[in-house]
């Protein structure tokens, strides 16, 4: 049974009952159930786990099959427009959210249709630039930046329209390490805003103060981040015994599938006596054979 995350020091910015998505037969999320209030959660599982469905259907960029689902008090089914005005979404790649040449420009779209003034939409836009070190870069080519500058310009672009909540789908897999680091800091940097990362960069979902652990599209454990990254890690070793000697077994069987009549090491060893024989032939003969 999943353990009840401790709802104790703020209301429930979500809640989960039941949630189900299916697709082409196949069952992405099954059931799922939780309430998150924490400032911060890591989203952990392998891949196919529900992680990533799980981030689309709360900010409505895919309609549940089953079940309830409220963010910030609303449904993502029916309000999602509205939603989206207070979420933002952080995508793995950072060229599918870059839309305008320059960097400056990029960040200053995220204000279209804002009610401010020509003179305040360009002094929050160089202000938000100077916060995610991007200032010195405002007027290059948008697509002519470092991996990790696009993701930073990513970031900045939604981080100046405010949200309320946001949410991050492997946000620093494509980065190096400096790069991670930075991308990571920025998005907690404000304990106001809660944000629900999805990763498979632990250092990450370590800073966060909970994780939640999908598995076969189910929520199998909530928790301290620190005690649910360690099972997570338990979890991924059993899974690599399980393939080492599910691979040892197959060479095992390839080696008697190979030579039937010969007794268990004899295939081996005629292998061996046959490359010292050809070792032993004059020079080019070995080729030529």
């Amino acid at each position: 049974m999943m353990p009840k995350p401790d709802i104790g020091r703020q209301a429930a910015y979500l809640r989960a009952r039941r949630l189900s998505y299916r697709i082409g037969g196949r069952t992405i999320l099954n059931s799922v159930s939780c309430e998150l209030h924490s400032a911060s959660i890591a989203v952990l599982g392998t891949n196919g786990s529900g992680k990533s469905t799980f981030l689309r259907l709360i900010d409505g960029l895919e309609r549940r099959t089953s079940g309830e689902l409220a963010v910030m008090g609303l449904d993502p089914s029916r309000n999602a427009k509205e939603l989206h005005r207070s979420i933002g979404f952080v995508f793995t790649n950072p060229d599918t959210q870059i839309i305008m040449p320059t960097v400056r420009e990029d960040v200053a779209f995220s204000l279209h249709g804002a009610p401010l003034s020509k003179e305040e939409k360009a002094e929050r836009v160089t202000e938000q630039l100077a916060h995610c070190n991007l200032l010195h870069c405002a007027d290059q080519p948008a697509h002519s930046l470092s991996g990790g500058q696009k993701q930073m310009l990513a970031l900045a672009a939604i981080l100046i329209r405010e949200p309320r909540l946001l949410l991050a789908d492997e946000p620093t897999t494509m980065l190096d390490l400096p790069n991670a680091a930075r991308i990571s800091q920025a998005l907690l940097a404000d304990p106001n805003r809660p944000a629900i990362i999805a990763t498979h960069d632990l250092a990450l979902a370590a800073r966060c103060e909970t994780a939640m652990l999908f598995h076969d599209g189910q929520v199998v454990e909530i928790g301290e981040s620190g005690m649910v990254i360690e099972r997570y890690r338990a979890h991924c070793s059993t899974i690599c015994q399980e393939s080492q000697q599910h691979q040892h077994q197959h060479q095992h069987q390839h080696q008697h599938q190979s030579d039937p009549d010969l007794p268990h090491g004899i295939a081996s060893s005629r292998g061996a006596e046959r490359s010292a024989s050809v070792d032993q032939l004059p020079e080019g003969m070995g080729d030529a054979r």
